[in-house]
């Protein structure tokens, strides 16, 4: 089985409960995170709509984005500092490509993210790749374009760190959150799914260094098929193929519940076969650490420590 070694920081949630934590509760996390191999959090936006992590001056006056009571950036900075991680930033989201499916709003606003960022925190010896936050699943309109506008300013004013994206398959279980239903009735096809992805990549060459498909959209029983096909897409374009496994459950009615630990195996053995290069997650914090909301969260966490420990005794001898 692949181990997780990644995992994105859930901050700023429009479908997931705050759980509101304070310094001390995320250092106890990322203990908790570098204790099973985790090397890597990746937050997954820096604000959504008025809610922000850090205070912007670009986004306060220009978003009326409100003033947040802490700096989570410098405070997720200074514990992946301590605790030797890496740090992915993940880029703003204004909500209005959501609203009217244009993703040049997004290229406008973060442009000056992306300056301002840096300038404040691209000291930190943490700070080692960005996140485009905006996640798509076929050929949007102006995706490629944003991806690669934003990928290439981030790696021009940062030296070339490393930009990670991680779109979702148009499998059966891609519906809304706010969605009563679990599955719909047309999902994409693996062809096509190659073909417009096949596009996609060719568009963000040299923009975009990593790709993280995120895994809980398509069924079981057809991971295996869309895993390779995302792997020979990568190696293609000159993309590391890494896997979003996801800790909370699509089959359940109630969204979101910590997965159970079977289907977590099971999609991360998948990977595995397809030679995927590293395993990040969505999300620690809520879906495996022990103490997350979620009683089951730390069950979870218990059953994943235990297979790696199998696993690494099994290596030894």
């Amino acid at each position: 089985m692949m181990k997780i070694t990644g995992t994105f920081l859930d901050e700023i949630s429009h479908d997931i409960p705050h759980q509101n934590w304070g310094v001390e509760e995320w250092r106890k996390d990322f203990a908790y995170m570098k204790a099973i191999g985790i090397d890597t959090v990746i937050m997954i936006r820096s604000g959504y709509r008025k809610f922000i992590t850090y205070p912007s001056s670009y986004l306060i006056k220009e978003h009326g984005c409100y003033v947040p009571p802490v700096d989570l950036v410098k405070m997720y900075l200074e514990l992946a500092d301590a605790f030797d991680m890496n740090f992915y930033f993940g880029l703003y989201d204004s909500g209005k490509y959501w609203d009217t499916g244009n993703m040049h709003h997004e290229i406008d606003s973060n442009r000056f993210v992306i300056d301002e960022v840096w300038k404040k925190y691209g000291h930190h010896k943490s700070f080692r790749g960005w996140y485009l936050s905006m996640e798509i699943s076929r050929k949007t309109r102006g995706a490629a374009d944003a991806f690669c506008m934003l990928g290439l300013q981030c790696k021009e004013v940062s030296g070339r760190l490393p930009v990670l994206i991680s779109p979702w398959i148009d499998g059966k279980k891609a519906v809304m959150a706010a969605s009563l239903q679990l599955n719909k009735e047309e999902s994409v096809s693996l062809s096509e799914h190659e073909k417009e992805w096949s596009e996609i990549f060719d568009g963000i060459r040299g923009a975009v260094d990593a790709v993280a498909f995120q895994d809980g959209h398509i069924d079981y029983h057809e991971l295996d098929d869309f895993f390779a096909v995302n792997k020979t897409m990568a190696d293609k374009y000159g993309l590391k193929c890494w896997t979003n496994a996801e800790s909370f459950d699509r089959d359940m009615p109630i969204k979101f519940l910590p997965i159970k630990f079977e289907k977590l195996k099971l999609k991360l053995e998948a990977a595995r076969r397809a030679g995927y290069e590293k395993a990040i997650t969505f999300e620690f914090s809520h879906f495996m650490s022990p103490q997350s909301a979620y009683l089951q969260a730390g069950h979870l966490y218990n059953r994943y420590k235990e297979y790696i420990q199998l696993i690494d005794g099994e290596k030894e001898n």
